[in-house]
């Protein structure tokens, strides 16, 4: 295959060529093709729009965007992308994309005999057609969910599927690290997790870049598909550069009795935007929604969170913490939204920040839609603020620094999140990182 020449913007011409480079289906590139006219339609948002009120997208040039790789001069990237110290973890599979291109895969043998699919989605849509073909964009995060969805389902690059038959309960964790280049170029990867009735899974994987001077972009979508009484925890981990402009979606659909733990973190990027939500489909669901995010320097992060109760007898509890320091500044919007028919809802929403210098700003928007006049309660909260003097001045006085007791404080907040990462090299490697990122700050 002739490798693409690199061109730059989004546009009609861009998504005829990919199409016309990419070994895929008729009907995935229909799809393209019909997402790039939903692209078209709808209007870029803007400061007038509710959802992106506290959001510029002036600094962002889409027009000086590689639309796609150049495809590594025809040559297949070589090495591994797992994390150094995972290598010891026992796995059920691995998977490395780096710039939409696997690097590496592997799944266990006895999962494979069961029927568990666990590969690239570029490979799964053409050895899995009729399984992609059925949930990719179609319920959980259509083209026309929003602008960048649209874009996305265009110019989508590879992406991870994992697919667990029914029944079949999976005990090692699943893992995927998703590396870009990101300089002046794009990366739209796409997830797809779908399990069927009484499955069980764990999957955690990784987006990340190097440093640079020239902007990247990123618009991904995480789809995740519950069967009844299937259950599922799911983290993801961003770690983009500093110039990369971040946009995404995480959806869970969840059917009758199905559980899932839906975590994010976010350490990188100059801008992201994104949405994390729950949507219940089933009566008896239940979902733990975690979020993470440390931020330094002119960093951005603008996160929307939901919790749709549309069954009943169902439960969603949610907690976003936040660590911002220099200009930094982060918004968080949260919504509970409870149908006429959602009896018996229990649904709990809290978002925590840690301001570590008087420049950083976080602001914090927690919303209630009740319809329903048959649930269990439903509340939220929000703080944000300094670290405690009361507890600074307790550890100073057992001969800490300021400095020390304050990072010592600042470990203490995040580390409940941390903790909860299912696969513990990842969860030390975060542990380190965000002791570097909180001891490296000058706080005041």
């Amino acid at each position: 295959m002739t490798p693409p020449a690199t061109r730059r913007g989004f546009s009609a011409e861009a998504v005829a060529e990919l199409v016309r480079r990419r070994d895929e289906p008729d009907w995935m590139r229909q799809r393209r093709l019909d997402a790039w006219q939903t692209y078209e339609r709808l209007p870029m948002p803007t400061r007038q729009d509710e959802e992106w009120r506290r959001t510029d997208l002036r600094d962002l040039k889409l027009d000086e965007v590689a639309p796609f790789a150049d495809g590594h001069n025809g040559r297949t990237p070589r090495g591994t992308l797992l994390p150094e110290a995972e290598r010891h973890e026992q796995l059920g599979g691995f998977l490395g994309l780096r710039d939409g291109h696997p690097v590496e895969h592997r799944l266990d043998d006895a999962l494979r005999a069961k029927g568990v699919i666990f590969t690239d989605l570029a490979t799964a849509v053409r050895e899995h057609g009729d399984l992609v073909r059925e949930h990719f964009m179609t319920r959980v995060v259509p083209a026309g969910d929003s602008k960048f969805a649209a874009l996305h389902g265009a110019f989508w690059d590879n992406g991870t599927f994992l697919y667990v038959p029914k029944g079949v309960a999976v005990e090692l964790p699943f893992r995927a690290v998703v590396a870009a280049g990101h300089q002046g170029s794009a990366s739209m990867a796409h997830t797809l997790i779908v399990l069927d009735e009484q499955a069980q899974a764990t999957f955690a994987e990784d987006f990340t870049s190097p440093e640079g001077t020239a902007g990247g972009f990123s618009s991904r979508v995480t789809e995740i598909i519950l069967g009844q009484e299937a259950n599922l925890r799911y983290v993801g981990v961003q770690r983009w550069g500093k110039t990369v402009h971040d946009f995404h979606t995480e959806r869970a659909l969840l059917g009758r009795d199905a559980t899932v733990v839906l975590e994010t973190v976010e350490l990188g990027s100059a801008l992201s935007k994104g949405r994390v939500e729950a949507v219940f489909a089933g009566d008896g669901g239940n979902a733990k929604i975690l979020g993470l995010y440390i931020e330094d320097g002119r960093q951005h992060l603008d996160r929307y969170t939901l919790q749709d109760h549309r069954a009943a007898n169902c439960t969603s509890d949610l907690l976003f913490k936040g660590v911002l320091t220099d200009k930094a500044r982060s918004v968080f919007s949260g919504l509970i939204r409870v149908a006429p028919n959602a009896r018996k809802t229990a649904a709990y929403q809290q978002n925590r920040n840690l301001l570590l210098s008087r420049a950083a700003r976080a602001d914090s928007i927690p919303n209630l839609e009740i319809g329903c006049n048959d649930i269990l309660g439903c509340t939220h909260g929000a703080t944000v603020g300094k670290v405690d003097e009361e507890q600074l001045f307790y550890l100073m006085c057992r001969g800490l620094t300021r400095s020390d007791a304050t990072h010592l404080i600042v470990e203490g907040f995040v580390d409940p999140l941390v903790a909860a990462v299912p696969i513990a090299g990842l969860r030390d490697a975060l542990r380190s990182e965000i002791q570097r990122r909180v001891s490296a700050q000058d706080i005041q």
